[in-house]
């Protein structure tokens, strides 16, 4: 069963589009990147992976997506936009499940940044940006350092935007292609692996 809610936030209205699973094991909640919206293939792959592994699914377009602009809002907006729709599901549909947070590129800088205001259990990365092209030193590496939770890196082998290492408590799986991780069944047998071997749910 789908369903879409409009949700309101500090930085206006967002939507939530959330696919249940009969008796649920957790939900997972992603967002997605900066450009691009919620139905690109790595965001469906991981959405389908998902639900094969009995958790119920939320994909969220961000304030600034549903208001008809291309250019993202700034981290802190985005931040406080995302805690706020995570946790009214986790007050609406998904109540009482574990959550993993996560999404693709930018979307998955959030779901680093705000894993612990969201009690998150894992999260998931797709496409995680470590630096902008050809500048290695302007690394985002602290924002994945800082989740101490179960987290799983799906990153294309030429992505320009770095190879983030793998860490105590983070896989990173590296699969054919680039930034834009265009094969939803690479993605998927990735994230589904994931599930089933970690201790999440």
């Amino acid at each position: 069963m789908s369903t879409l809610l409009e949700l309101d936030t500090p930085h206006g209205l967002a939507r939530a589009r959330i696919v249940e699973v009969e008796s649920p094991l957790a939900a997972l909640v992603l967002g997605h990147g900066a450009g691009g919206g919620i139905e690109s293939p790595d965001l469906v792959g991981a959405a389908e992976a998902a639900r094969a592994a009995g958790l119920s699914v939320a994909l969220v377009e961000q304030p600034y997506r549903v208001a008809g602009r291309r250019s993202p809002a700034p981290a802190g907006q985005l931040d406080a936009a995302w805690t706020s729709v995570v946790l009214q599901l986790c007050e609406g549909p998904l109540t009482d499940l574990p959550l993993l947070t996560g999404g693709r590129s930018a979307g998955a800088r959030v779901a680093c940044r705000t894993a612990a205001d969201t009690d998150s259990v894992a999260v998931l990365c797709l496409a995680f940006p470590l630096h902008p092209p050809g500048r290695p030193e302007k690394s985002r590496l602290p924002e994945l350092d800082a989740v101490h939770l179960p987290t799983l890196v799906v990153q294309g082998e030429n992505d320009p935007f770095g190879m983030p290492p793998a860490g105590p408590s983070r896989t990173v799986v590296r699969i054919p292609g680039t930034h834009s991780l265009r094969n939803s069944a690479v993605v998927a047998a990735a994230v589904s692996e994931w599930l089933t071997s970690a201790t999440i749910t």
